[in-house]
């Protein structure tokens, strides 16, 4: 049987105000599908309602939007999979062999009392299968525990897009949390790069984590390599 990437985007257009659009963050999807193709893996999308995913309108402008996600943007075979993701329970983990969590703001919304995601992921990891996360996907692990009752993430090192960062991209006074604060509360050892937006992947046993949309392609092939 093939190697089973399970990605996982968002259900949400924007932030607490309908105003401000927000989404998933095509370029670390694309990235991340691309590193795995390359291997031969075979990969599913699900989201936390199924069906479709929109788009963060900031993700398809300079710098972010490269070849690979405009490739992605202009293939209407691969965007008809944002239109049709599966949902939770339509998904077997024990056919899966790594959970990849994508980001962009709205995951904030939808991701960190997903009981469903909680449920997936646990079990991937339990069997020891690999979890993984970029940019604001971290947020999909804040609240997942195992089954004694701990928290997956507390003692263990992450990464993920850092506050510094929401303030140098204008939307510290939107965004619903600070992921970051968040995340060292729940007793994980917080890591990230001493500049802003420079890729960084952080692996600590089979969790991956990357910190912001540049490091999606490390930390795809972080995952790969030990798959």
């Amino acid at each position: 049987m093939a190697t089973r990437i399970l990605h996982v985007v968002t259900n949400v257009a924007h932030y607490d105000d309908p105003s401000h659009p927000t989404g998933l963050w095509l370029s670390e999807l694309a990235h991340a599908w691309k590193v795995f193709e390359g291997r031969g893996f075979e990969q599913v999308i699900v989201s936390p309602a199924g069906g479709p995913s929109p788009l963060e309108p900031r993700s398809l402008k300079f710098p972010t939007y490269d070849r690979i996600a405009k490739a992605w943007h202009d293939d209407p075979a691969r965007m008809a999979l944002l239109e049709n993701t599966l949902r939770p329970d339509q998904v077997d983990p024990a056919d899966v062999d790594a959970i990849s969590f994508t980001g962009g703001h709205a995951v904030m919304y939808d991701f960190p009392d997903s009981e469903g995601l909680q449920s997936i992921t646990r079990e991937i990891w339990e069997r020891g299968g690999i979890v993984s996360s970029v940019c604001h996907g971290y947020c999909a692990l804040l609240n997942t525990r195992l089954s004694d009752g701990s928290l997956l993430v507390e003692g263990r090192k992450v990464t993920g897009f850092a506050w510094r960062e929401e303030v140098l991209a204008r939307v510290d006074e939107l965004v619903p949390f600070n992921a970051e604060e968040e995340m060292k509360n729940r007793g994980a050892h917080y890591e990230k790069a001493i500049l802003p937006f420079v890729s960084y992947a952080v692996v600590d046993g089979n969790l991956v984590t990357g910190q912001n949309p540049g490091s999606a392609k490390k930390t795809a092939e972080r995952v790969a390599a030990l798959l």
